[in-house]
């Protein structure tokens, strides 16, 4: 399942992941065009959980530009019906009366399910911004699933040695990342020096 953002609006990708059995669920611009084919959504049951509300969930299609060039030359676009069909969830905010409108292939799913899939998105982005702000995650060593997943799992092992170390000895985040780095290179240089024949008491003076 491909979770996207908005940055993805096109209705010619939708297509091809439809035609290629790929199931997505897009978060769509709020004055998308479209045309209602069948509502999904009971009229006389409302969908709501905690302050949200499912304002519209539709079978659709949607229209793209198809670019045409006019007697001058000048290139401009017109709106056509794409004929797949399509699934339009819209949910609302009573709160904030913020509404989210959803686009996917997925007809299997609930509306709730379709917005809890985009929420979890958020999360993966959160715990990937830690890994790569925070542990220095930059870039992957490896572009395999194997060297990705232990690579993945490496840095999380040591996320979780660093947050045990910060709360044992009540600490910062940065400071505790600081020290123990430190404190890691220390033990490490001992090691070597143990394993080379010397005494780490000569370098280490305490």
């Amino acid at each position: 399942m491909y979770v996207i953002d908005r940055g993805l609006q096109s209705t010619r990708t939708m297509k091809e992941f439809e035609e290629g059995s790929v199931k997505f669920i897009i978060r769509s611009k709020g004055n998308r065009k479209f045309e209602e084919i069948e509502p999904l959504l009971d009229a006389e049951k409302s969908l709501k959980w905690d302050d949200w509300e499912v304002l519209k969930d539709s079978k659709v299609k949607l229209y793209t530009g198809n670019p045409i060039q006019n007697k001058r030359g000048k290139q401009h676009y017109r709106q056509e019906k794409v004929e797949t069909v399509f699934r339009l969830v819209v949910i609302g905010n009573q709160r904030t009366n913020r509404e989210f409108w959803f686009l996917t292939n997925e007809f299997n799913l609930s509306a709730k399910e379709i917005s809890d899939y985009y929420r979890k998105r958020w999360d993966i982005e959160v715990f990937f911004r830690f890994l790569k702000q925070e542990l220095n995650l930059s870039h992957l060593v490896s572009m395999n699933k194997n060297g990705i997943e232990v690579m993945v799992y490496m840095t999380m092992i040591a996320a979780m040695l660093l947050l045990i170390y910060k709360k044992a000895n009540n600490l910062g985040f940065k400071t505790a990342k600081r020290r123990i780095a430190m404190e890691l290179r220390d033990m490490i240089t001992a090691i070597l020096i143990i394993f080379a024949g010397g005494d780490p008491g000569k370098v280490f003076k305490t």
